[in-house]
């Protein structure tokens, strides 16, 4: 089989790449830009070369591209640090689901704001005490007249202190089994009842938040896709989510220029470490064909559990390869190389669990995908 890309392809490819060094210039390199790092400026420019909404209809003002178009630009922007977080998720989730799920309304409505990066959007699922568990949620959303009143709250947002809408995931029956009764909404981050504390973590990073829904009220026309459907649409809004390039180049330059640290000290010559290396390189290339194959639909239902499983835990080992590469110069965390390394050992804790924790995910694959008994 012939794996190498088509010229335009690889031109598409070194031109994202060329922008993603202009974005990135004259500033320290962050790893996990595609969830950490927002910036309005930058989203408003992927926008004017048609990067958002990229395999979108055109009807719908989206590019009409192909999904490998989309995959070589990203992988690439993300391998350079570009700080795509304030169009990653509509791009990447939302958009995806109101294409399938929305009504014509409702796309009309929000999907030119998101092609043009005049809206950013965060995601309201998780809450602290269903997090993995999407069915055990318990904010509430509550039917009155034309409107639903909606309480409760939410817990690791991504961007949340900045976006213009949450797309979030009530119960509206009470009543129903657990992973019934559920229903989707977008609400208008501005409306009043909300409230958004931001969460610092250890990095120092505060991109993940709190929102607080206090009667907070939303109009009817806001539901998207069918009342009590909520857990069928968000299965597959976690197909988009678990299944993209996105984790497994978020440190992938950490460890290259880790490899040229070791390098320069000789260090490559250990057999430990070079045993380690290869492992890195086979299982980011095989994890690389399991994107792919996700990005050309070729991957059955549900197996984008394996996707992210094997994404994230490449992650931590990433983070772990160049804890070692560093040693105790991993611990002082005062510029350059060693404060990346420092900060993407306390961070990568967090890959296994954030979209799903590997064990969950295992689960999924061994009953959903194999059919393994429980």
């Amino acid at each position: 089989m012939d794996f190498s890309w088509t010229p335009e392809l690889l031109a598409l490819a070194e031109e994202a790449r060329a922008v993603g060094r202009a974005a990135t210039e004259g500033r320290p390199f962050f790893e996990d830009s595609w969830i950490a790092q927002p910036d309005r400026a930058f989203a408003k420019e992927l926008a004017a070369r048609g990067w958002i909404g990229m395999t979108w209809p055109v009807e719908y003002g989206g590019g009409g591209r192909s999904a490998l178009e989309r995959f070589v630009v990203y992988e690439a922007l993300i391998s350079e640090g570009a700080p795509i977080a304030s169009s990653w998720f509509a791009d990447r989730q939302m958009g995806p689901t109101l294409l399938q799920f929305g009504t014509d309304d409702q796309r009309a409505r929000w999907l030119p704001g998101i092609i043009a990066a005049e809206s950013m959007w965060c995601i309201g699922m998780s809450e602290p005490d269903a997090g993995s568990d999407v069915a055990s949620l318990r904010t509430s959303a509550r039917r009155d007249g034309d409107e639903w009143v909606v309480n409760g709250q939410k817990i690791w947002n991504s961007g949340g202190a900045e976006a213009d809408w949450c797309y979030l995931i009530a119960r509206t029956d009470p009543d129903a089994p657990k992973h019934q009764g559920l229903s989707e909404f977008v609400i208008d981050m501005t409306s009043p009842g909300i409230t958004v504390k931001p969460i610092r973590d250890m990095t120092d990073d505060d991109h993940f938040v709190e929102i607080y829904f206090d009667d907070v009220r939303v109009p009817a026309g806001n539901l998207v896709g069918a009342e009590g459907g909520s857990f069928k649409q968000v299965m597959r809004q976690m197909e988009h989510e678990r299944g993209g390039i996105d984790r497994l180049v978020s440190n992938q330059r950490l460890y290259q220029d880790c490899l040229e640290h070791l390098r320069a000290d000789g260090g490559v010559d250990d057999p430990l470490l070079r045993q380690e290396i290869a492992g890195i390189e086979a299982m980011y290339r095989i994890g690389r064909l399991l994107v792919l194959r996700e990005t050309l639909q070729q991957a059955p239902t549900g197996f984008s559990a394996a996707t992210k499983t094997i994404g994230t835990e490449f992650e931590v080992r990433v983070a772990d390869f160049c804890g070692r590469v560093l040693g105790p110069h991993a611990t002082l965390a005062d510029e350059g190389l060693r404060r990346r390394v420092a900060r993407n050992l306390c961070y990568a804790p967090g890959y296994t669990i954030m979209g799903g924790t590997t064990n969950i995910l295992r689960n999924i694959l061994g009953e959903r995908v194999l059919g393994l008994p429980r």
